[in-house]
């Protein structure tokens, strides 16, 4: 089945403009696509055409901050909250019930809070790259603190630090800086920026042309890096908001997929995470996959997730055929 075009439309949710790419038949199942940082629907360009050839209706917005969707001057509208919320409001606007849901980095976490918060909405979820951690003791300002100046979450908490950064690179440089990361810890060397350490491929990189590159650089270049960066300096907020899901498990069927060279494998103590089975136990029912790869999976190994993607949705697609049958 020939997916068709993309089609593009903006949906005013919840206070902001939500740009939305789409694919696929207006009467397919839906497959929610939520992308992370610093990416926008684009990142899912792949997937979307793979979800829509099968007969699924792909949905990808930019999310508040990115490309074509609002991005709120005040910082405090960049919590999870109003992130889930948003991707709620769309769901109501297209009146839908209960789809699938994909995501990506950041785009994993709104996926998960999604589970957390309205796990009525939620077929099943897949999360690349971000497992769910439960609620920790302690707020990420003092989890990160021994990390030093360096590590880019601390670096992005001050507003306009990282932009001014940012600024002394062309929008494209930038891009391909986050890129192109192959190494275990995202710290830069004391008194030297995160941008600055970072280091950009000199030829391309095999999973982006230079036209797909020029396309994001273009709506970053519109935007800035402001709402995007104001998802990191809402963590404190969100760690605090979310105290009443303290000790809460995922109930939503899950499936984990990432790569094994990817910097958050090797980071947050995720590896022992997932092979303890506490993760398991977090999120009862839950599939993991490692595949090889680094962090932007779903565009270096596209062919890879979108078979585990399309099989693991199959199961509830088989499921539901059988209860419809009996």
């Amino acid at each position: 089945m020939d997916g068709g075009e993309v089609r593009h439309w903006n949906a005013d949710v919840n206070g902001v403009s939500i740009h939305v790419a789409e694919q696929g038949p207006a009467d397919g199942t839906v497959v929610l696509l939520l992308h992370g940082f610093p990416e926008l629907w684009l990142s899912w360009r792949h997937q979307m055409a793979a979800l829509a050839a099968r007969g699924f209706r792909a949905l990808a917005p930019d999310l508040r901050g990115y490309g074509d969707s609002s991005a709120p001057a005040d910082p405090a509208a960049y919590s999870i909250f109003h992130i889930v919320g948003d991707v709620v409001a769309l769901l109501d606007h297209l009146q839908l019930t209960k789809v699938f849901v994909v995501g990506h980095d950041w785009g994993a976490q709104v996926a998960w809070h999604m589970c957390l918060f309205r796990p009525e909405r939620v077929r099943a979820v897949v999360a690349i790259g971000v497992p769910f951690y439960p609620r920790s003791p302690r707020s990420f300002s003092e989890l990160f603190t021994d990390r030093g100046d360096g590590f880019y979450i601390t670096q992005f908490q001050e507003p306009g630090r990282a932009e001014r950064a940012f600024a002394r690179y062309d929008v494209a440089t930038v891009l391909k800086k986050f890129y192109s990361i192959e190494f275990d810890d995202l710290t830069a060397p004391p008194g030297v920026e995160i941008i600055d350490f970072l280091e950009a491929h000199s030829s391309p990189l095999p999973w982006i042309t230079d036209e797909e590159l020029g396309q994001y650089a273009e709506k970053f270049q519109k935007s800035g890096f402001t709402g995007p960066l104001n998802y990191y300096r809402m963590m404190d907020m969100n760690w605090r908001a979310t105290a009443p899901w303290n000790g809460a498990r995922i109930t939503v069927p899950a499936k984990f997929i990432a790569g094994d060279k990817d910097i958050g494998t090797h980071s947050f103590g995720t590896e022992q995470y997932i092979k303890s089975g506490r993760f398991k136990s977090i999120v009862p029912d839950l599939e993991v996959t490692i595949i090889d790869g680094h962090h932007f999976l779903q565009q270096e190994q596209a062919e890879r997730v979108n078979s585990e993607i399309l099989t693991y949705l199959d199961k509830f697609i088989s499921e539901q055929s059988l209860e419809a049958s009996a």
